[in-house]
């Protein structure tokens, strides 16, 4: 029998552990069948860039879930809201600033340095202004171009996210600053960088309980992943950019944690601290409460 059931769109970076943690929605689109039950939704994949990503949830909002930039969550949260699995958090570890030179954080406003920064709207870009407590010189460029930039000399320093965080050696460069480090030495928490938000008014569109529905399949598709770590890691391997299987398998493990099946209450306090020590320095406007959704 035809599968009627709606299907939402679920946007995603097309990197390792999007892709580990998503897989076993399957694709309507496609036509991959589901490694699991996915409730009373189908989905279908819309892998991009996730500064692609953090502007269409901004100015267009048209995305049933999408991934986004913890940046972005106060100029969206009156159409989103955050679910409690699939964040990507550093413990104590997050985006790399590095550079070809050995230098100090304090190099970059008092030399004039040039910061290649892989968009304004993500959250590495938010912390390394709340870190260095003033706006860099910087060029924004797409992720996977911010390492080049840096080894061609396009750039002074730069900040790197995604794989990129465990490859630039292989390129040459020094680290300069781990922001994750940074902020658990400032704060104790983990860094919040990635957030799953999705539409408020599926509630509306499909009737009481569907997005705690939403957050149930979602959780069910992370923790089918990390019970088959392998199969899952060789599955995302393939969205990988110039990393070997044993990079992805580290990758994976940083990123999707038992924070991501599910925040916590420390995990939904480092949020806050984030977005309220960002609201403070004039960085972006207070978010008030931030919502969560949570399986049924």
């Amino acid at each position: 029998m035809p599968d009627d059931r709606p299907v939402l769109t679920i946007a995603h970076s097309p990197d390792p552990d999007d892709a580990f943690m998503w897989r076993a929605l399957g694709d309507a689109e496609t036509g991959v069948e589901p490694l699991i039950d996915t409730g009373k939704f189908r989905f279908r994949a819309v892998p991009a860039d996730i500064e692609t990503l953090n502007a269409r949830a901004v100015e267009t909002g048209d995305l049933d879930l999408s991934a986004v930039s913890y940046h972005v969550y106060p100029h969206i949260k009156d159409r989103y809201a955050i679910t409690s699995c699939g964040s990507s958090m550093g413990e104590g570890y997050g985006p790399k600033l590095v550079a070809r030179e050995a230098m100090t954080p304090e190099d970059i406003l008092a030399r004039d340095l040039l910061v290649a920064r892989p968009g304004r709207l993500t959250t590495a870009s938010l912390t390394l202004r709340l870190m260095l407590g003033a706006e860099p010189r910087s060029i924004d460029l797409s992720f996977e171009d911010v390492i080049d930039a840096v080894v061609r000399g396009d750039a002074d320093c730069g900040l790197v996210i995604h794989e990129g965080q465990l490859t630039f050696p292989e390129a040459g460069l020094t680290l300069v600053e781990d922001l994750g480090a940074w902020w658990k030495r400032e704060t104790k928490m983990p860094l919040p960088l990635g957030a799953n938000v999705v539409k408020r008014d599926i509630e509306t569109r499909f009737g009481p309980g569907s997005l705690a529905d939403v957050a149930s399949s979602l959780k069910r598709s992370i923790a089918y992943g990390v019970e088959r770590i392998d199969e899952g890691v060789e599955a995302a391997h393939a969205f990988g950019r110039g990393v070997t299987l044993e990079q992805t398998r580290e990758f994976v493990r940083m990123y999707v944690s038992p924070r991501t099946l599910d925040m916590g209450d420390e995990g939904a306090r480092a949020i806050r601290e984030l977005l309220g020590r960002a609201a403070a320095a004039g960085l972006l406007p207070d978010p008030g409460p931030v919502d969560i959704v949570r399986p049924a």
